[in-house]
């Protein structure tokens, strides 16, 4: 086992007061409507942040599997960007401060790497904790966007949380960093975006923007949205201009549509665990994007050539 440190405080260490909410987002193996990538850029262009500690990447990343970007000019190496795993202070819209950990989700240490954050959370205090995730999942997009939540703040739970599975799920690493700080009773809450899956390689402004209202709604923290809903009308306009075009989506579309129609109670759209029809297996749904894909083709032969 490495005796190097998992992280390092920066020289001119930041002054972190006590008792700020820990809100935690971590790119893994998926982030469907890229919706970590929104998250964390809308927070880092609008938003006042200060680097509070960075993790030690030759302790936690597979260089391998992501290689960091070397520039190169004309004959020589100018300079590289590695990736970066940090915690930020950062200011909401309102002044509030807040803790933001953001960056890779570890290949390595999993263990050593949320005993280290339960350690960071203990020594700064931290009043609670809220992470995000986002997957692909069968649901319109003509819909809002669902969700499922977990953790021990069991009001937000039966409140919000769409989606209840029983299942077993490839874990990531803030499904590990969520069971152990349950066990100390701290409150957390994991929140699941179910981003539709024929959106999944799209940035999808409107999963950002809820992100960010799921965020608001279990810390009180005031975010700037204004752009990220702008951008979301525009994709809207143009994903609608190519579903217009293209039988096959506007069928996959329909089918979906019908597990949330002819509800007699409860709230207008059918819960997400109880469709009513049959949704498209893997198989169909590869199927259509291909006709779409194909359909795009044939349209823009221009593309094709390209």
């Amino acid at each position: 086992m490495s005796n190097e440190p998992l992280y390092e405080f920066e020289i001119d260490q930041v002054e972190v007061p006590a008792g700020l909410h820990l809100i935690a987002g971590l790119t893994g193996f998926t982030d469907a409507g890229g919706v970590l990538n929104q998250f964390s850029e809308n927070i880092f262009a609008n938003l006042s942040t200060s680097t509070v500690l960075t993790f030690n990447n030759d302790e936690l990343l597979d260089y391998r599997s992501r290689r960091p970007v070397m520039y190169f000019e004309k004959d020589h190496i100018e300079d590289y960007e590695p990736a970066s795993l940090g915690l930020y202070l950062v200011h909401d819209e309102a002044n509030q401060p807040f803790l933001f950990l953001h960056g890779y989700e570890p290949d390595f240490r999993w263990e050593a790497f949320t005993d280290a954050i339960l350690r960071l959370i203990k020594r700064l205090a931290v009043k609670d904790v809220t992470w995000l995730h986002a997957i692909p999942f069968p649901i319109p997009h003509t819909r809002e966007i669902g969700v499922t939540v977990s953790g021990n703040r069991k009001d937000i739970v039966s409140e919000l949380s769409e989606w209840k599975p029983q299942t077993q799920v490839p874990g990531n690493v803030l499904h590990l960093l969520e069971y152990k700080v349950a066990q100390t009773d701290l409150p957390i809450v994991g929140y699941v975006l179910l981003c539709p899956h024929y959106l999944a390689d799209n940035d999808f402004p409107q999963a950002a923007v809820s992100a960010f209202e799921l965020v608001s709604s279990s810390t009180g923290l005031v975010f700037p949205t204004d752009d990220l809903r702008d951008d979301g009308s525009q994709f809207l306009t143009k994903l609608s201009e190519q579903i217009n075009e293209n039988t096959e989506l506007q069928k996959m579309i329909s089918t979906l549509e019908q597990g949330y129609q002819n509800e007699v109670t409860g709230p207008s759209r059918a819960p997400i665990r109880k469709p009513v029809v049959k949704l498209p297996n893997a198989e169909e749904i590869a199927a259509e994007l291909e006709s779409y894909l194909a359909s795009r083709q044939r349209n823009n032969p221009e593309e094709s050539d390209s």
